[in-house]
């Protein structure tokens, strides 16, 4: 079920914490629990997301840009927003590609594309997060590695574990759903 989140109650044993379901959460957020918070929802716990430094939030815009250019109207580019994972999660990715078609109902529970740039927060992205996107089906998840330079493109989820991961260091990067976009990872890091 892929990496654990440890709590600070090292007395208490495991199936005695109580965890919150997504529908819990979406009720707090929607009730103002938690407003101005940077919050996530991450296998039944409330994570506090860290600061944005501008070396973190220059990929996301760049990114962005390109990502919205490139798809048009074949995709929403979402930023910093939920998506639906299993009944205790709801990760809210630097970016995610989604289905046009969803409804705005309710947050999006598919993606062809999830982003996660981390200038401190590798180990999170893989150990946790990374096991999380391939449980709910994500087809292809980047990691960009803003100390490393590196696009970290994984690919082919299958019982919550990507079993093809490619460290790109130089040149571009396809979208596997929309093959005719490329990044190049060069551009990312100015």
């Amino acid at each position: 079920m892929g990496a654990s989140i440890w709590t600070d109650l090292p007395t208490v044993e495991g199936d005695r914490v109580r965890r919150l379901r997504r529908t819990e959460y979406d009720a707090l957020v929607a009730a103002g629990a938690f407003e101005g918070e940077p919050l996530e929802l991450i296998r039944g716990v409330i994570v506090r997301m860290s600061p944005q430094g501008a070396p973190h939030a220059a990929p996301i815009v760049l990114l962005n840009d390109l990502l919205v250019r490139a798809l048009g109207d074949r995709a929403y580019v979402r930023v910093q927003l939920p998506l639906a994972g299993p009944d205790e999660s709801e990760p809210e990715p630097d970016l995610a590609v989604v289905a046009r078609e969803l409804g705005f109902e309710d947050h999006p529970s598919e993606a062809s594309l999830v982003i996660e740039v981390a200038r401190t927060s590798q180990d999170y992205d893989r150990d946790v997060k990374a096991p999380l996107y391939a449980e709910m089906g994500v087809p292809e998840y980047w990691l960009v590695d803003v100390v490393a330079k590196t696009v970290e493109v994984r690919r082919d989820p299958i019982d919550g574990v990507y079993r093809d991961v490619v460290v790109v260091t130089a040149g571009e990067v396809q979208l596997a759903a929309f093959p005719d976009v490329c990044v190049d990872v060069a551009t990312l890091f100015r």
